[in-house]
C-alpha cells in the first residue's frame, strides 16, 4: 500500500511540474504577441506623426487635393481610434492606400517632387512602412506559435482552463497595401 502511495505522490508531482511547464511556456509566448504587437504599434505612431507633416507639405503646392489629404487624415484619427484588432487592421491597410495616393499626387506637382522636405518625409515613410512590414511578421510569427501550442496536445488541456485564447493574426485584406510604396526620390 506504501508503494503504491508513493507511486501516486511521483505522478501527481510530475503531473504538476509538467502543468507548471505547459502554463511558463504559454505565459512565454503571450509576452512574445504582447511585445511584438507593441514593435508595431510603435511603427504605427512613428507613421501617425508623419502624417500631419506629409499632408502639410502636399497641401503646399497641391491645395486642391483636399479630398485626398482629408482621407488620410480622417484614417489616421479612426485607426488611433480603433480598439479591436482587425478594425485598426483594415484601418491601416486603408491609411497605407491613401498614404499610396498622395505620394502619387507628387507626380503631377515637379515643384513639390523637388522640395527637400518631401523627400525626406518620402524616404521616411518608406522606412516606415518596411519597419511595419517586419513587425507584422514577427507579430503573426508569434501568435502562430501561441496558437499552435493553445490547440496541440498537452498544451490544450491546460490553456483554456488558464484563460488563454488564440491571439488574432494582423492581416492585411486589401491586396494593394501588400506592397510598400514606390516612391521617387530623383
Amino acid at each position: 500500500m506504501g508503494d503504491l502511495l508513493i507511486v501516486a505522490i511521483g505522478l501527481l508531482f510530475a503531473a504538476l511540474i509538467t502543468a507548471i511547464w505547459i502554463y511558463n511556456r504559454l505565459v512565454a509566448d503571450r509576452n512574445q504577441v504582447l511585445a511584438s504587437w507593441s514593435d508595431i504599434d510603435v511603427q504605427l505612431m512613428k507613421r501617425h506623426e508623419l502624417v500631419p507633416q506629409l499632408v502639410n507639405t502636399v497641401k503646399a503646392y497641391a491645395a486642391h487635393e483636399k479630398a485626398t489629404m482629408t482621407a488620410v487624415t480622417e484614417l489616421r484619427a479612426r485607426s488611433d481610434a480603433a480598439q479591436h484588432l482587425p478594425d485598426k487592421a483594415a484601418l491601416e491597410a486603408a491609411l497605407h492606400s491613401a498614404l499610396q495616393s498622395l505620394i502619387v499626387v507628387a507626380e503631377d506637382y515637379p515643384d513639390l517632387k523637388a522640395d527637400l522636405n518631401f523627400r525626406q518625409l518620402q524616404t521616411e515613410l518608406t522606412e516606415i512602412e518596411n519597419h511595419i512590414q517586419y513587425a507584422r511578421r514577427f507579430y503573426n510569427g508569434a501568435v502562430r506559435q501561441l496558437n499552435t501550442r493553445i490547440q496541440s496536445f498537452p498544451h490544450l488541456l491546460v490553456a483554456p482552463p488558464l484563460g488563454f485564447r488564440p491571439a488574432e493574426f494582423f492581416e492585411v485584406s486589401d491586396a494593394a497595401a501588400r506592397v510598400a510604396p514606390k516612391l521617387d526620390l530623383h
